[in-house]
């Protein structure tokens, strides 16, 4: 133990589970609430990004916590995924499923701090041995109040809080970077081929089932790929739609007779990924390490035909105007989804091949740039769950 340090539960410097006021009492069922869940968390930001708007009366049943502005939410449902946010709104009408322990920081403890532990990877491998439940992992709301934080005296926490926060915000800024190459090559394709919705050019248009390879089926991947296991067949997730492209390092496996049972969905290692659960036309590129692989229920593969340039479908599919359409069918408030009979009925300009060869010339050079980013986001994030292991073990 370091000198001046204590070690207490996290139910010993947040406020008590009874002090969170259920939603209940609080709202009609008429009021406008701002629901979140776990499906409103960017478990890569750490960030809340999609807050449903609904009446408290049409609101899921779980929608039972009533939080306010700094308070913290940790997933107790999947709690591996490191669903975990910082709620940073000052609405006063934000409601929390009932799916995560919600943590209200008390004055001998820095909020940011609180944030940070809860945050590195010695608190969620500690999430992960007290998970319990094959089918639907869970840890109790009481098991993460007793978990056990390091608490240094205040200027302690502060001078942790302000390493940890800035080597988060050089990871921010080259996360910043990549979007602008996202928004650069945005602004290529518009230049080049123009609103694919509004098709000013008069392009061809034709739907995505008319442009895949013969033998892709664009269809739903693997529904229960099981818990994993040791040397079998790497899934893909939509947990691990993170980068352009997805590296196989880190998937978890089924096994060899589940992946055989979807054979449709087996990787080539060319194909574009789209997202069909959740983040409804997130999109991914499937390099050739993850032949073989296979997908989980939650994403399709799409192959591209002869006439078509995988590069110009991906942008395209990324391209706000198809990703507008996408969520136009997304259906769903706690689970969104989009029927794989909507997704085969995209729309999709088809320019002329050379045009398109053209596009994914410049979008190579791109890449390579976004590639060298993403390696120094790499390093940083291993700085910092370096500095999060001597701080926090």
């Amino acid at each position: 133990m370091r000198e001046g340090w204590e070690y207490k539960k996290l139910g010993e410097v947040c406020c008590p589970k009874n002090k969170i006021q259920r939603a209940a009492r609080c709202f009609d069922s008429s009021d406008k609430i701002l629901y979140i869940d776990i499906s409103s968390i960017d478990n890569t930001m750490q960030k809340v990004t999609d807050i449903t708007s609904v009446t408290f009366g049409d609101a899921p049943s779980r929608a039972q916590q009533k939080i306010e502005y700094g308070d913290i939410v940790v997933s107790t449902v999947r709690p591996n995924l490191k669903n975990i946010a910082i709620i940073d709104r000052y609405e006063p009408n934000i409601v929390a499923s009932s799916g995560f322990c919600v943590l209200r920081n008390t004055e001998c403890i820095e909020r940011n701090y609180l944030f940070h532990y809860v945050t590195s990877d010695i608190f969620t491998q500690h999430l992960m041995k007290i998970t319990t439940g094959a089918n639907y992992p869970a840890v109790r709301d009481q098991d993460v109040r007793d978990s056990i934080i390091p608490l240094p005296p205040k200027s302690t926490q502060l001078a942790i809080v302000s390493e940890l926060d800035k080597i988060k915000e050089l990871i921010r800024l080259k996360k910043e970077q990549l979007k602008d190459f996202d928004n650069l090559a945005q602004s290529i394709f518009y230049e080049m081929f123009g609103d694919p919705v509004e098709n000013d050019k008069g392009w061809e248009v034709m739907k995505l089932k008319e442009i895949v390879s013969d033998d892709c089926s664009i269809s739903y991947g693997i529904v229960q790929p099981g818990d994993g296991v040791e040397n079998g067949v790497p899934v893909v997730r939509p947990v691990d739609m993170t980068e352009t492209f997805i590296s196989r390092q880190g998937l978890k496996n089924t096994t060899k007779e589940i992946s055989d049972s979807y054979k449709r969905t087996i990787l080539k290692g060319d194909e574009i990924l789209m997202c069909v659960r959740g983040t409804t036309g997130l999109v991914a590129m499937a390099s050739p390490e993850l032949k073989g692989c296979n997908v989980t229920r939650g994403i399709t593969p799409i192959e591209c035909g002869p006439s078509c340039n995988k590069w110009f479908i991906y942008y395209q599919i990324s391209n706000p105007s198809i990703q507008q359409h996408i969520a136009e069918y997304t259906r769903g408030i706690t689970l969104k989804q989009i029927n794989m009979k909507d997704v085969r009925e995209i729309p999709l300009c088809l320019p002329p091949l050379p045009l398109q060869h053209l596009f994914a010339q410049c979008i190579e050079q791109i890449e390579h740039q976004k590639a060298e980013v993403q390696k120094a986001i790499i390093d940083l994030e291993t700085l910092l769950a370096a500095r999060m292991q001597y701080w926090f073990e």
